[in-house]
């Protein structure tokens, strides 16, 4: 891996970062900081063939994922990818987002506080969500839909100043359009896969101008920092 652009370190380019390097390649800012981490194909693709993320997933890719949840406080997605990724736990809390606050059968069994939910009150799933995850481990956030600068708010007020978001992309477009986005990272995997795929974002129209803070390169995967402008 190497840079090719560094507006936050100063690393000169063509410098390979070791591990602490690459850490404070993703450094924040300030606190607190919301970032998503996405990939895609040269073609825009967010999913491979078989619907999933991780099917387009390599060791560049893989390298700077593991970096951003070690600098994370807690991991923020969307109940839908992780019913498609089959997602376990991970080192820190994960919030699943969810408007029918139903609980992933991957998450079902979860060590209590390891797996909160951020939903709403008309959920139908809510009272089983609340039985499983216990009061501390849902947030209610909103009627009919969920509050995300609620949720950002929420999330900060307990600690956790460093959110790392995986999306997936209705999530994504759904906090962009609610400004609560300071940071979209992004791998693009050099692979073209056609069809009829997702792209990081979807739905709602968005105009969210970025700026490239950083930019790497390993085997013609390109990984970036794009700090969204207010």
């Amino acid at each position: 891996m190497r840079v090719l652009i560094d507006e936050v370190t100063g690393l000169t380019s063509g410098t390979e970062p070791d591990d602490g390097q690459l850490d404070a390649l993703y450094g924040a800012p300030r606190l607190p900081w919301l970032r998503v981490n996405m990939v895609e194909t040269v073609d825009g693709a967010a999913t491979g063939p078989d619907g999933r993320s991780g099917s387009i997933n390599n060791d560049p890719d893989g390298r700077v994922f593991h970096a951003l949840r070690a600098r994370a406080d807690v991991v923020l997605v969307g109940a839908g990818t992780v019913r498609a990724e089959e997602y376990g736990t991970a080192g820190v809390p994960i919030v699943l987002v969810s408007r029918s606050g139903d609980l992933p059968v991957s998450l079902v069994d979860a060590p209590r506080g390891s797996v909160l939910m951020a939903t709403c009150a008309a959920a139908p799933g809510l009272s089983e969500t609340v039985e499983r995850l216990g009061e501390d481990g849902v947030l209610v956030l909103g009627d009919d839909r969920v509050d995300l600068v609620a949720l950002r708010e929420a999330l900060v007020e307990r600690g956790w100043g460093r959110i790392l978001s995986e999306g997936g992309p209705h999530l994504l477009t759904d906090m962009l359009a609610a400004g609560i986005v300071d940071e979209v990272c992004t791998s693009q995997v050099p692979r073209l896969v056609g069809g009829d795929h997702r792209r990081i974002t979807v739905g709602s129209h968005l105009d969210v101008p970025t700026r490239l803070a950083t930019l790497l390169e390993e085997d013609g995967t390109l990984l970036a920092r794009w700090f969204v402008q207010a």
